[in-house]
């Protein structure tokens, strides 16, 4: 019998077929590259704007690959159905957990990849976070829709619900593309300035610091004399304090968890 096609997308890429996935195995791929998998109604949106910038010369060099998966094509019967009415009644409508289920356990097979379901009910995405599926040998995202996810399918495959904030979104694709980003930034050799990654935004539990660069002077503001005062102590000193001020004016939730520490 044979399996849906997936779509891959990088330096080496598998066009769609219909052809058994073992029939496919023995397509060179570029070995040890941290791979992305995402489940999606909407596989034509990727690689989107991960295929842009820093992400997508990454994605061409083959330091990390992308796999899409069509979740309709494992939906019921001629229309191939991927939703149902919710049980017990109410709005909207729920993906179907026989589907999903024959979608995971196609995407899955022989990986042990970290399993996400993007939920508004899910944990908050962070740096922490990002830095756990970086550590990862790939990462697999399901793109939610309608009114959710059956909750066997999510009980069973113990599948980590993750969230990029109070606030609901049409669908997950946005929301993969932007976990995604942040996790392969910190895959090594896609950044190449490696420092800049210990001083960004959360780095240190601390946002970061205000950036300036040229003109010294526009719409009569300068840029603050300490920073071109060629005293890297009194700049170190100066980053820190202004990181700490903007942490404690704009995310007491994070000061207050770094005093507890």
């Amino acid at each position: 019998m044979a399996h849906p096609p997936n779509k891959s997308h990088g330096r080496i890429s598998i066009a769609a077929s219909a052809a058994p996935r073992d029939l496919m195995s023995g397509v060179s791929r570029l070995q040890g590259a941290w791979l992305a998998r995402v489940i999606t109604l909407f596989p034509d949106v990727f690689p989107g704007v991960l295929g842009a910038s820093l992400t997508g010369k990454a994605l061409s060099d083959g330091l990390w690959r992308l796999e899409t998966t069509d979740l309709r094509l494992f939906g019921d019967g001629k229309h191939r159905n991927v939703d149902d009415t919710p049980a017990g009644g109410g709005a909207g409508m729920v993906l179907r957990a026989d589907v999903m289920g024959k979608a995971i356990r196609h995407v899955q097979q022989n990986a042990d990849h970290p399993l996400v379901f993007l939920s508004p009910r899910g944990k908050p995405f962070d740096q922490a976070m990002a830095q756990r599926f970086a550590a990862a040998p790939g990462l697999t995202l399901i793109s939610g829709r309608f009114e959710g996810l059956d909750q066997r399918v999510i009980d069973h495959f113990e599948i980590e619900e993750v969230s990029l904030g109070d606030f609901v979104m049409t669908g997950g694709e946005i929301a993969a593309q932007a976990v995604i980003d942040a996790t392969v930034r910190l895959l090594p050799g896609v950044i190449g300035n490696s420092a800049s990654l210990e001083e960004e935004s959360f780095s240190n539990g601390l946002l970061e610091h205000p950036q300036y660069t040229r003109p010294a002077v526009w719409e009569d503001r300068e840029i603050p004399s300490v920073l071109t005062s060629g005293n890297h102590q009194e700049v170190s000193r100066w980053r820190q304090e202004e990181a700490e001020r903007l942490t404690r004016d704009r995310r007491p939730d994070l000061w207050k968890a770094r005093s507890e520490d």
